[in-house]
């Protein structure tokens, strides 16, 4: 069994994507690297493709036709990691908002006993670097609202720094996950959570892109905001029971 991979979604992240690779690969831990690039047209699968020969056994691309979505491209993420049977599995962006440092404090909470580990940014109060007040407040306040709709205790519902265990993804219907753009890290945590595994929150800093363009948009928050109430009701009328426990 390999031990950990590291998803990253990309869509024009050309300015980011070798330093990113390279800051992972500098840590301790043998991490390897699934890129889900959605056919950017600014040259960041060439970068991928160029890296593989330096990296051919740790770095692995997969190369979608378009602009498809955060969660699907990491469901596609995820089964490619299945097929692969990688033991710990995780999310992180491409911009460096997220501190690959952290990958190693995520990877322990799961070693440790946690069945999934989430990168929280509001743990231990509010931990964001370089962002605006009011999307300050929007990002604290949408994770609160969560919480209400959902029940979860988990401080930061939307969390995209994430590290689950083999046998989470396994459980998760993945082909039922409907949410494409960011609530889709919401349904991951809302399934995990009535399935019943033990979920472990690590307090990170999040900092904000300082190169290339944001993903956010009106439409990413209006899913989030209907979905999110549209996934409680149907909760009510749904047994969750693990595809697999193994």
């Amino acid at each position: 069994m390999l031990d950990k991979l590291v998803i990253i979604p990309t869509y024009n992240e050309i300015e980011n994507a070798e330093n990113i690779i390279r800051k992972v690969f500098s840590l301790i831990g043998d991490f390897h690297i699934l890129i889900i690039d959605d056919g950017s047209p600014d040259g960041t699968s060439q970068v991928i493709r160029a890296l593989q020969q330096e990296f051919p056994e740790r770095l692995h691309m997969v190369e979608r036709a378009g602009k498809l979505g955060l969660g699907t491209a990491y469901i596609a993420g995820f089964k490619w990691a299945i097929a692969h049977n990688y033991e710990y599995i995780f999310e992180m962006d491409a911009d460096f908002s997220h501190n690959p440092d952290d990958l190693i404090k995520l990877y322990e909470a799961c070693k440790n006993g946690a069945d999934m580990s989430i990168g929280s940014r509001y743990k231990t109060g509010v931990n964001v670097v370089n962002w605006p007040m009011s999307r300050v407040l929007m990002s604290y306040y949408a994770s609160a609202y969560v919480r209400i709709v959902t029940g979860m205790s988990i401080r930061d519902t939307t969390a995209g720094f994430k590290c689950y265990t083999l046998k989470v993804l396994r459980a998760i219907d993945l082909d039922n996950i409907k949410m494409k753009g960011y609530a889709f890290q919401v349904e991951m945590k809302f399934t995990a959570w009535k399935l019943g595994f033990k979920i472990e929150e690590v307090p990170i800093i999040f900092t904000d892109r300082k190169v290339g363009a944001s993903k956010m948009s009106g439409g990413i928050f209006n899913e989030a905001f209907w979905g999110v109430i549209k996934m409680k009701v149907g909760s009510w009328f749904r047994t969750y029971k693990p595809l697999s426990s193994n």
